[in-house]
């Protein structure tokens, strides 16, 4: 709904009361969805986040609020990401890492390191963020040696299982020598879920929050139709057809062997089975839905370890998550309710 330019010259202070309830009745209305397919404006923006490059639409009744909403949003998005990034010196995950121990640690740090225990344990430990050293290892002989050394991979496997990180509220630390945390796998999807949470604190509930792939999609697009979200063909070199859902108030995140290779056959990648200490054989990609941002990334990774065989068997016991798998043979499968 467009709210025109109003002369408000010769008009009683009554009746200029009365448009701004209206007005403000129509703007209620239209964050509720009672304006059906009327949704009168839309903003987007792009910003580097994480490492990867944010994406955000919103659907409001009027530019400028759009604008500003997508302003307040980033800038919470990018205050997590100062807490959570092990790439950033002053974070409290790189103080952890470098120190082996934090006191007093915030709110979303711990909140992520409870989601993932949970993860591990749902998984069997094929999601662990206790895998740095593994992931470092891997990262240095990256195009230079297939297999490390097996004194150095001993080593690193050593200081990997999400059962030797202590925490309560006072304190997070490290109970092995030599152990770190990455949260590439899940830090990005709460991060995305807690932008979604700051739109809708603000009154929008028609969105799109993506970040390198994993995203959210809340609400509807304009017109009243259902998001459609593509999934990347992990072997873009052959020519087939894009795979899309339509989806809506559900989360998508992809992890696939493409993403971050070591090796140019991508035999090797960041995805590391956190048990054995290299990259998982069967899967070239694996893209979840979920009721979380969070969920679906963390999902998305395990089931990359997992395996098709165990992987459906996870998701397919897991109350709204379903998940579509490519094999490095590139045939597909999917769990019963994907595509609805």
């Amino acid at each position: 709904m467009a709210i025109e330019h109003l002369h408000t010259q010769g008009m009683n202070r009554r009746g200029f009361m009365k448009i701004v309830a209206v007005a403000g009745a129509a703007t209620a209305c239209w964050q509720l969805g009672l304006f059906g397919s009327k949704a009168v404006h839309a903003a987007r923006r792009s910003q580097p986040i994480m490492g990867t490059v944010l994406n955000l639409t919103v659907y409001g009744p009027d530019r400028d609020s759009c604008e500003e909403a997508l302003t307040k949003t980033i800038v919470t998005m990018q205050g997590l990401e100062k807490k959570l990034s092990r790439h950033m010196a002053s974070s409290e995950l790189s103080i952890l890492n470098s120190t082996g121990f934090l006191d007093n640690p915030g709110e979303d740090l711990r909140r992520v390191l409870v989601l993932s225990e949970e993860l591990s344990r749902k998984t069997s430990g094929a999601f662990d963020v206790t895998m740095l050293p593994l992931l470092l290892l891997h990262e240095e002989l990256r195009g230079n040696n297939d297999h490390p050394d097996t004194g150095r991979l001993a080593s690193a496997r050593s200081a990997v299982g999400y059962e030797h990180l202590a925490r309560n509220d006072e304190a997070v630390r490290f109970t092995r020598p030599g152990m770190g945390i990455s949260l590439d796998g899940i830090g990005k999807g709460y991060i995305v879920d807690r932008g979604v949470a700051a739109l809708r604190n603000l009154g929008f509930n028609n969105v799109y929050v993506e970040a390198g792939g994993d995203l959210m999609v809340s609400g509807r697009k304009d017109k009243n139709t259902p998001w459609r979200i593509g999934i990347r063909n992990p072997r873009p070199q052959q020519d087939k057809k894009m795979v899309t859902i339509d989806i809506s108030d559900k989360a998508v995140a992809t992890s696939g062997d493409y993403l971050q290779a070591f090796t140019p056959d991508l035999k090797h990648h960041h995805i590391i089975d956190p048990r054995i200490g290299f990259s998982p054989p069967e899967l070239a990609s694996c893209t979840v839905t979920a009721p979380t941002v969070a969920e679906a990334d963390g999902l998305a990774t395990a089931l990359m370890v997992l395996g098709k065989n165990d992987a459906l068997d996870l998701i397919e016991s897991m109350d709204g998550c379903e998940a579509y798998l490519v094999g490095k043979d590139l045939r597909a499968c999917n769990t019963t309710g994907f595509f609805g």
